[in-house]
């Protein structure tokens, strides 16, 4: 049976912590790769076990990572993260300035993150089984809705979301692999250029 989702509203201190490229990265390598020390994460992302150890233990301070107690591990500190998923609104922040600065690098930082995704894929897609190549997609839908109904879809979008994730869990497919999804639902801003859907 698939375990329970933990999920962290961040506080002002831990979205403070995350607003850094480094921590952001080995959070997120602990959250899909499961627990490591601050030297296999060096290696991972390509920097040195000093700077790795000090991002973790800053991680650590705010509660996003913890300690895991490993027999036999001797002086090796394994390091987990202590949530599955971490969610932020703006307006948790009023009166925060840092908090809030760190919450719109966030944002930006998710918009350039998924185009990174979406690009990598593009280019990676001749080169993928069929099956993946007619299963992946990415699609945009316009459509006109109040903010409480907005807010119920997306709320309804993440159910169907934890099902899968569930059954992902408790029975993945033959070919199963590490998914990325986005959900966006924003309202549309037009930007002057007239431009784009």
């Amino acid at each position: 049976m698939a375990d329970e989702l933990r999920q962290v509203h961040l506080t002002g201190p831990q979205i403070r912590a995350l607003a850094q490229p480094l921590r952001l990265r080995l959070l997120g390598r602990l959250r899909s790769g499961g627990p490591a020390t601050a030297t296999s994460l060096a290696a991972d992302l390509g920097t040195n076990t000093g700077a790795t150890s000090y991002h973790l233990r800053q991680l650590a301070e705010a509660g996003l990572v913890v300690e895991e107690e490993r027999p036999g591990s001797g002086r090796q500190r394994w390091w987990r993260a202590a949530h599955d998923m971490s969610s932020f609104r703006r307006s948790y922040y009023e009166g925060d300035p840092e908090a809030t600065a760190a919450a719109e690098w966030l944002e930006a930082f998710q918009v350039s993150r998924f185009a990174e995704l979406a690009e990598n894929w593009r280019r990676a897609l001749p080169d993928e089984p069929v099956a993946w190549q007619e299963t992946a997609e990415i699609s945009d839908y316009v459509i006109q809705l109040g903010s409480a109904q907005t807010e119920a879809m997306l709320r309804e979008i993440e159910e169907v979301i934890e099902r899968y994730r569930r059954l992902g869990q408790d029975e993945p497919g033959p070919d199963a692999r590490s998914v990325v999804l986005y959900v966006a639902g924003l309202p549309r801003i037009e930007s002057g250029s007239g431009e784009g859907a």
